[in-house]
Parts: C-alpha cells; sequence; structure tokens
C-alpha cells in the first residue's frame, strides 16, 4: 500500500451541481488520473476502482467522480449525452488544476464504455493539457468528429470477445491523429470479467500512463 498525502471525499462544485469524487494522492505523485465512468456506472465502479489502485501503487494520483448527478442520471437520456459529458469532465479537470496539491502534476484520463468518449472529446478540446487517454472497453466511436483533434497519446483496449465494440474501436483508430495504440486483450470479454483480464488491462493502463504522465524538468 503507498503513503497517501491526501486520501479522502471531495465536493466538486460545478456551477449549482455539486458531483462527489473519491480523490486519492499517493506521497510523492508523478502524475494524476481522472476517471470517466461509462453509462449507468460511477465512482463506485469496482473495476475502475481496481485500476485506480493499481495506479497508486505506481506513485500516480486518482481522482474517480460522478459525471452526472442522482437527478441527472435519473434521466436516462443524459447518460449518452456526450456533449454535456465533455463539458463536465472539462470542468472537473479545471478543478484538479485549481487544487494546490495536484496542479503541477500531468494529466491524463481513463475512460470506460461511453466515458471514454467524454475522455477523448475532452482531451481534443484541452490539447497539450491532457497528456494520456486510455480507454477500457469504450466508445471512442461516439467522438468521431473531434478525434483528428486529440493530442494525447491514446491507448484503446478492447476484448478479444467484444465483437461489435473492435469495429467501433478500429473506425476510431482510424481517426485518431496522435500517437496511438489499439490492443485486443485475447479471450476478453465487454467487462473484462474473465480471470486475470482486468489485471491485464491494469497492468497495460499502468505502463502507458507511466510512458506518458512525466513532469517537465
Amino acid at each position: 500500500m503507498p503513503e497517501y498525502q491526501i486520501q479522502e471525499e471531495v465536493e466538486i462544485r460545478i456551477g449549482d451541481k455539486r458531483l462527489m469524487g473519491n480523490l486519492n494522492l499517493p506521497a510523492g505523485a508523478t502524475g494524476m488520473v481522472i476517471f470517466s465512468h461509462g453509462s449507468g456506472s460511477s465512482r463506485h465502479s469496482s473495476r475502475n476502482r481496481y485500476v485506480a489502485r493499481v495506479l497508486e501503487e505506481e506513485g500516480l494520483a486518482t481522482l474517480l467522480f460522478d459525471l452526472l448527478t442522482e437527478e441527472e442520471d435519473s434521466v436516462y437520456e443524459n447518460r449518452f449525452d456526450i456533449p454535456l459529458l465533455i463539458r463536465r469532465l472539462i470542468s472537473v479537470t479545471e478543478w484538479v488544476q485549481h487544487q494546490k496539491a495536484l496542479q503541477q502534476l500531468p494529466l491524463g484520463f481513463f475512460g470506460s464504455s461511453t466515458g471514454a468518449a467524454s475522455a477523448l472529446g475532452a482531451a481534443a478540446e484541452l490539447g497539450n493539457t491532457i497528456k494520456a487517454v486510455v480507454s477500457r472497453g469504450g466508445r471512442p466511436d461516439l467522438a468521431i468528429p473531434v478525434l483528428p483533434k486529440v493530442t494525447a497519446p491514446t491507448l484503446l483496449l478492447v476484448g478479444g470477445l467484444d465483437g461489435p465494440v473492435i469495429g467501433m474501436n478500429e473506425e476510431a483508430y482510424a481517426e485518431l491523429k496522435s500517437v496511438r495504440k489499439l490492443t485486443i486483450v485475447p479471450g476478453a470479454t465487454h467487462l473484462f470479467e474473465e480471470p486475470g483480464k482486468l489485471e491485464e488491462v491494469a497492468h497495460l493502463a499502468m505502463q502507458w500512463f507511466k510512458e506518458y504522465l512525466k513532469k517537465q524538468e
């Protein structure tokens, strides 16, 4: 277990909205990963929390937060309102940049399912602010129009048994102009529930972030 400088629940105010998050900052952190969860999920996603723990053990700070308030999430259409989710993620990123303990850390996004579209959409708008993006079983195709604007090195992770989503990721991969990699995880379905597959995803994500989230000397 890493030694933590900060390990707490946070309230992020976006206009009149209040979003809850879990912030973990290991002592001596070298980067920060903001998680963007998929439709119907939240900051409590067991899979994202597992990946976050792996990243924290490697000295990366993590923020898992609810993209939508409970009231917003009760409206099904909001879960697929990609422009709304992109704006929300950008606002939370700006909140991170205003936190004294975090503002020197290079930033990355980890997006799952529809969260990958919001992560890439936000990365396209924020430009060089975002140093790396990882998509797990994502729907980057939902952000096709802005993918050529993404400058962050992007890793797309898809299960080998997740047929339709493989095609969607191949389509998105072709539109990306940044450093990019599409990795098919053999024997894994959409949620990477098979033994050892989520561990593989976490390891690949950790390697990607360690490569590209580096403090400027």
